[in-house]
């Protein structure tokens, strides 16, 4: 995730400071250095030999063991320079960035396993009401090996942890080479020691390191002397310094483009300043100034809590600060109080675009599903600490209780121990599936047709501008779903490449807006940047969810030039896409041709009565009523309003694919010349018997 094509948003436009405001002195390096003298005892993440880890289920660590069990004695992933180089020769980033991850993924499972290890042999001592925090000298025990206490089974995790522990300390680069400046200054494809970059991938081994340091303690030196010296070493070098030493990294957010990179690695940069960072002062320091990045993130959050990346990119965004702010006020043992008008907003985003099912809205490079290593219960523990009961009821319908490596180290640990938590066991009550949301500051609008479930209609519509982040040209998109299955999509993200976040970006066809479900007056793409926007003609209410928009700025033309209206009917069941147009001459580099778009999922078939049928065959069918035969949905038009051209998109990409099965169609609607200067178009969407 190089950064992203953005606009950006000046910084005197931000709005005012929330933890500035709410904390005051405290977090300041002298307020935090205060604040955290008393030690960290008020987290939530207990240390090997708590009673809390004998609490956790085996059921909810079954997935981890397994793979541990299967990988524990074979050789470690190993990342080669010439999968570095990779990126730099021909493109791909997946090659180097995918042993990278595998190596981390490896290290999570076996300081899971370390810890629990504690289940089988009795690693805590003593009962009642002390037992929750009582624990060996696990130290003493482990550096040993087997005796009756269960320090052997330990033990031999924490060599497998040592392992991979001091792979990562070996590990030339802990950034991605899709981010490394290294080519670009030097024109060299061999990661510069002496010049670390920090991105994302070096705040995430960043903060791997500090969770494995913090809950194995002393068990690590005991079975390793000096592994931990050398762990705050690498991190010292590599992170902290660079961080304080610096302030040019873009993620800061100084020149008020701020987006996911922000939150993301100033959450992993608090954990490895609490848990590696040594020094009080300096530990204050780092602490403080992440929280100054934290707060440049919040205040570019506009009042309605929208994330113009949308939801995928809300959890590596949004979530990520909501994980730093639970961190910091545990840390602090409740004085940096986060209960927060844009912290509340932000919570409530996700169910707000669910669709039904694993289904999302997706915009920008987000996929229509969701994955399924999100944390669900970082969600549903800030929607029940907020008393958001919609927010609460829709996390919890999604918390799997079998947390995946993918999450990361800190999200795994929080979520093996969620079921010692209070409210963890409140009943789900399913998800909210709100009836309308419409957030104006990016203008998005998403409406079912019923309350509560998800059978039915639904239509979401867009406006917004093509500067956002992680941008696609889909100024006007619509997609419409039946019974939680979206029929007229958003192709979503393919896989990253070097071209994805290069001059060449909208080469991508997935970028473009003629693979969007929106007009191209004169064949023309709509243009890059702040400037090609909609204006909203008429905002969407509940009981009138229809958005009118003027597409024409999108295209470098005059606003009111295309005028497209997207409505849901509830009484008529219907969704009604209406498009006008009073176009100039045919620019330089247009065509004569006049063209509607719309991206089908599924199996579609045009009838001889200006109709044309999507039914969700093909899609994988996880989520798709009966297996795949559900419902579809009809589309309907005036007789001799359009010609009809229909274009196959075969995916060969395993991220689309993944998602939408072996194709996806592309319908333009191509309009008489007669109607081309001037005219409407009404397309009529139903459901299906």
């Amino acid at each position: 995730m190089n950064a992203p094509p953005a606009g950006g948003t000046p910084a005197t436009a931000l709005g005012a400071r929330p933890l500035a405001s709410a904390w005051g002195t405290n977090a300041s390096p002298s307020g935090l250095a205060d604040l955290l003298a008393g030690g960290l005892s008020g987290l939530r993440i207990r240390k090997l030999g708590d009673a809390a880890w004998l609490g956790v289920s085996e059921a909810a660590s079954a997935g981890l063991a397994a793979q541990a069990w299967t990988e524990r004695g074979t050789a470690w992933p190993q990342p080669l320079v010439s999968h570095y180089a990779r990126y730099f020769r021909d493109g791909n980033r997946t090659a180097y960035e995918g042993l990278v991850g595998a190596r981390q993924q490896r290290l999570t499972r076996a300081v899971a396993m370390a810890l629990l290890a504690g289940r089988d042999g009795g690693m805590v001592a003593g009962s009642g009401a002390g037992a929750g925090h009582a624990s060996t000298d696990a130290g003493s025990v482990l550096l040993g090996g087997n005796d009756a206490t269960g320090g052997g089974a330990a033990a031999d995790w924490l060599d497998e942890v040592v392992d991979g522990v001091y792979l990562l300390c070996e590990q030339s680069s802990w950034s991605w080479a899709a981010h490394d400046d290294v080519f670009s200054r030097s024109g060299e494809v061999v990661p510069d020691k002496s010049r670390p970059y920090l991105d994302l991938g070096a705040g995430e081994v960043a903060a791997q390191l500090a969770w494995t340091d913090y809950v194995l303690g002393d068990s690590l030196d005991a079975r390793a002397p000096g592994l931990r010296r050398r762990i705050r070493q690498e991190t010292q070098e590599r992170v902290i310094n660079p961080f304080l030493d610096r302030m040019d990294w873009h993620w800061l957010g100084l020149d008020g483009d701020v987006h996911n990179w922000n939150p993301w690695i100033h959450t992993n940069l608090i954990a490895a300043a609490l848990f590696l960072v040594d020094d009080p002062q300096l530990q204050a320091a780092a602490v403080a100034r992440c929280i100054e990045g934290l707060d440049r993130f919040l205040a570019s959050i506009p009042a309605d809590g929208a994330i113009d990346e949308g939801f995928a990119y809300w959890w590596n965004g949004a979530g990520r600060a909501l994980e730093g702010l639970a961190l910091l006020e545990e840390a602090t043992d409740g004085a940096l109080d986060v209960d927060l008008p844009v912290v509340r907003q932000l919570v409530a985003f996700p169910h707000r675009m669910h669709l039904g099912g694993t289904w999302f809205l997706n915009v920008a490079d987000g996929p229509a599903r969701a994955a399924s290593a999100l944390p669900w219960d970082m969600l549903h523990r800030w929607a029940l600490r907020l008393d958001d009961r919609d927010a609460a009821g829709h996390a919890a319908s999604f918390v799997s209780g079998q947390p995946e490596a993918t999450a990361g180290l800190g999200r795994v640990l929080h979520a093996l121990l969620r079921g010692s938590e209070q409210g963890a066991d409140e009943p789900a009550g399913g998800p909210p599936l709100v009836p309308f949301a419409y957030l104006p500051s990016v203008q998005i609008m998403v409406a079912r047709e019923t309350a509560g479930t998800d059978q039915g209609l639904l239509l979401a519509a867009k406006g917004g501008h093509n500067g956002e982040h992680h941008n696609h040209r889909d100024v006007g998109s619509v997609l419409v779903a039946v019974d939680g299955v979206p029929l007229l999509v958003d192709a979503g993200q393919p896989t990253y490449t070097a071209k994805t976040f290069s001059p060449e970006r909208y080469e991508i066809r997935a970028m473009q807006s003629a693979w969007h479900s929106v007009p191209a007056p004169f064949g023309l793409e709509q243009g890059t940047g702040k400037d090609f926007a909609a204006d909203v003609l008429q905002a969407p209410i509940p009981d009138n969810p229809t958005l009118a928009l003027a597409l024409g700025g999108a295209y470098g033309l005059r606003p009111e030039q295309w005028i497209r209206t997207s409505s849901l009917d509830r009484e008529a069941r219907q969704v009604v896409v209406a498009d006008r147009w009073d176009l100039p001459e045919v620019p330089d580099n247009g065509t004569p041709d006049v063209d509607i778009t719309y991206l089908a999922a599924g199996t579609v078939r045009l009838g001889e009565d200006c109709s044309a049928t999507i039914l969700p065959d093909g899609i994988p069918a996880a989520d798709i009523p009966f297996a795949g035969n559900g419902r579809g949905v009809r589309l309907r038009w005036e007789p001799g309003a359009a010609v009809v051209l229909v274009d196959e998109w075969l995916l060969d990409d395993p991220l689309l694919s993944d998602v939408w099965g072996a194709r996806l169609t592309r319908l333009r609607f191509r309009l008489p010349e007669e109607h081309r200067p001037a005219g409407t178009f009404t397309l009529t969407v139903e459901a299906t018997p």
